[in-house]
């Protein structure tokens, strides 16, 4: 309580509560990553872990999932999933309620990229590598989310009546994609533009949902890149003139499971960049 006081006199008193919410806190958090074995997803699992969290590391990638949950030890399991199969990701989340009792978030990291114009010397965009792209990157995103809100409902609710967070990723590319990316711009808009609708149908079933749009991150892809390409990528940014760090996404995707008011939004993790 703070005691408002103005010339020797009592004004008025402001009171605040706090309470500690079942989910809030990492170390209370078991979740579902989706592309865990790699890259920004595996950032967030070991973040996850670091900070005293369960974690399913869903990905088609059996050599790299096994070799990181045998790495982060028994708070972690590997489920191999394709995100795009109800049966898949329904095995993928019963696996994480037989090994740890239940799911209290949902994070979809796992997606494709692909360069390619509507129309080059070629001709036309292929459609099916439209649609695949489509496929994993959005509609894989929901069937996560949808079927993640279900296995929530088992929870039980903290004070706020909170029972679980769902975090998907979109891109910068939703916003300002470039040429050669039309497939992948559309389907992270489509994330982007499912975020507030998701949360509006969940918010009374007690589950959060946010979306983070990465910039360019030093991902194995971008690493793979000869270092002046790199160097040219790195000076996009507004501040710092740098590639994003797969930790600074871990550190966001953490605040978003623990902030219970952080809800219906996307945030932007890019230095301020627009991409040209």
């Amino acid at each position: 309580m703070i005691t408002i006081v103005v010339n020797n006199k009592q004004v008025f008193q402001v009171v605040f509560y706090y309470h500690t919410g079942q989910f809030m806190n990492i170390k209370d958090t078991v979740a579902v990553v989706t592309g865990g074995a790699s890259g920004l997803g595996e950032a967030v699992v070991r973040e996850i872990i670091a900070k005293g969290g369960s974690v399913t590391i869903a990905d088609l990638n059996e050599d790299a999932g096994n070799k990181l949950a045998a790495e982060l030890g028994d708070r972690a399991i590997f489920h191999k999933t394709d995100v795009c199969s109800e049966e898949q990701v329904a095995s993928m989340l019963n696996a994480c309620v037989n090994a740890f009792g239940k799911v209290t978030a949902a994070l979809s990291f796992a997606g494709i990229a692909i360069a390619m114009k509507t129309l080059g010397k070629n001709g036309p965009h292929p459609l099916e590598q439209y649609q695949k792209v489509i496929d994993i990157n959005l509609v894989g995103t929901f069937n996560v989310s949808r079927l993640a809100s279900e296995a929530m409902q088992n929870n039980t609710a903290n004070d706020d009546g909170e029972l679980g967070v769902i975090i998907n990723t979109a891109s910068v590319a939703a916003f300002d994609g470039q040429k050669g990316q039309p497939a992948y711009a559309a389907s992270k808009a489509g994330v982007a533009g499912l975020t507030l609708p998701m949360a509006r149908d969940l918010a009374s079933y007690g589950v959060r949902v946010n979306t983070i749009a990465p910039g360019l991150f030093l991902t194995p892809m971008l690493s793979s890149l000869p270092e002046e390409a790199q160097e040219a990528l790195s000076k996009q940014p507004l501040f710092p003139q740098r590639l994003g760090k797969p930790e600074e996404i871990a550190k966001l995707a953490c605040f978003m499971i623990e902030c219970a008011y952080l809800n219906a939004e996307v945030v932007r993790l890019d230095g301020g960049i627009r991409l040209p």
